[in-house]
């Protein structure tokens, strides 16, 4: 299994190039392995992004706006989703991946299930 991280290394946009910084920093910190995909440089990750995106993750207006995180071709989600798991201490099960042993994660979840 592999995270891609949809960027645009090309951005105007601050929002999006911290958004960017913002989860592969988280990524690389905890030593999960990503590719990145560039969509400015590369016509055909722009195209596969913008198909594999589902329709309820998609804006009312517009294209879908990096960074958008898949796990293969999973759809795990956008910034905000990433966001959300991070401050549930739940970025592993968001990404589909096994949390950790040692994890903050992986203590919450052990946790829920000794309830």
């Amino acid at each position: 299994m592999v995270i891609k991280v949809y960027i645009a290394t090309s951005s105007g946009s601050t929002s999006i190039k911290k958004q960017q910084q913002d989860v592969m920093g988280f990524l690389s910190a905890n030593k999960i392995g990503y590719d990145e995909c560039d969509i400015a440089a590369n016509e055909e990750n722009r195209k596969w992004m913008r198909e594999n995106v589902p329709d309820e993750s998609r804006p009312a207006t517009g294209h879908p706006l990096p960074p958008q995180i898949f796990n293969d071709c999973k759809y795990c989600g956008n910034y905000e989703a990433f966001f959300d798991a991070r401050e549930d201490n739940a970025v592993y099960a968001f990404l589909g991946l096994a949390a950790p042993p040692g994890s903050k994660e992986a203590e919450v979840l052990a946790k829920k299930q000794q309830q």
